[in-house]
């Protein structure tokens, strides 16, 4: 069963935040691997729809044990908007990409660039975006085509589409999460997973032969495993839990500690091999995600901090009270 990381700090708070965040941090840092591992005997698409469909359904059980009610009619719409977005588009992109050629590593590198894009659409959708998020949005666009010149991208152009599409469909379907009428949180997850996942379905159905997932390996179940206990219905309810007990930003960390994550267990335990065009992409994306993230706060504390330093030039040299001949005649 998922994790129920309860809205309470009655119990061990600093413990809780610590646990959620090194959950999101490491487990959602490996998935690409495990990704990368389960591709290697399974068709992606049965793969991916069978994943979130079954954890919609273990996730549907769970909300309705703690008494959360079933979506409206138009809340299953909505649902439908938003798994089909993210479930089924980004998530089966990922897929194609990693099936086609692109490194554990590089995927999640290139993921970092969906705030890039949803500081786009917010603004596009009539909320003031911070001139920082702008600067931020520049030096991600400036990353994300140094990262276009890497090895992986090079040698698969159906890849690199789809691990560039892939944070494209995951942050429109994050912007309309925002905008529409959806239910609780866990009931929400369970609705997306399960419409998402029965969109992957029909398309699998479509494509691919259902029989290559009966021959896959022991070691691609097993992987397929992690990502649906940990990397769906552990983690993820790990990041429901910060986005309701904790900042946006500290919610949001995870996207610069993934890729190093990523980079580093696939080189190490993958043999992916990355070229010096990614790292000199990491350095930009890391700075555009500060931008987009902490800008406006690190921004006042810059202008504070200067206007303490030019008071402090300002205020006048207050002279030394003479000292008369009685005074000096006394020393």
């Amino acid at each position: 069963m998922p994790i129920n990381f309860q809205k309470t700090t009655s119990h061990s708070p600093v413990a809780l935040l610590v646990t959620a965040l090194l959950l999101v941090y490491i487990v959602w840092g490996t998935t690409y691997f495990a990704i990368g591992i389960a591709l290697q005997s399974m068709p992606p698409l049965w793969m991916n729809a069978i994943r979130f469909t079954l954890a919609g359904m273990v996730m549907l059980v769970w909300a309705l044990a703690r008494g959360e009610k079933l979506p409206t009619a138009l809340q299953w719409r909505n649902a439908a908007l938003v798994g089909g977005l993210m479930v089924f588009g980004a998530m089966t992109l990922v897929m194609v990409a990693q099936s086609h050629g692109i490194g554990s590593g590089l995927m999640a590198t290139v993921v970092t660039t969906m705030p890039m894009w949803l500081a786009l659409w917010t603004r596009m959708g009539g909320e003031r975006v911070p001139m920082t998020s702008w600067v931020g949005l520049a030096l991600g666009v400036v990353g994300a085509g140094l990262l276009s010149m890497e090895g992986d991208f090079s040698a698969s152009w159906l890849g690199a589409l789809a691990a560039f599409g892939a944070p494209l469909s995951w942050s429109i379907g994050s912007y309309a999460s925002r905008k529409l009428d959806l239910p609780r949180p866990a009931m929400a997850s369970a609705a997306q997973w399960l419409l998402g996942g029965a969109m992957g379905l029909v398309l699998a159905a479509a494509s691919e032969p259902l029989e290559g997932m009966f021959h896959a390996t022991a070691t691609a179940w097993w992987a397929w495993t992690y990502l649906l206990v940990f990397g769906t219905l552990i983690a993820l309810n790990a990041y429901l839990w910060l986005l309701q007990n904790t900042s946006a930003a500290l919610a949001g960390s995870y996207s610069f500690v993934n890729p190093a994550v990523a980079l580093l267990v696939g080189a190490g335990l993958g043999g992916e091999r990355l070229t010096g065009w990614v790292f000199a992409a990491l350095p930009l994306i890391a700075a555009a995600l500060v931008c987009i993230m902490y800008g406006p706060a690190l921004l006042a504390w810059w202008r504070s901090t200067a206007q303490a330093v030019r008071g402090n030039d300002c205020k006048p040299n207050v002279p030394l009270a003479p000292v008369d001949k009685a005074q000096r005649a006394h020393k």
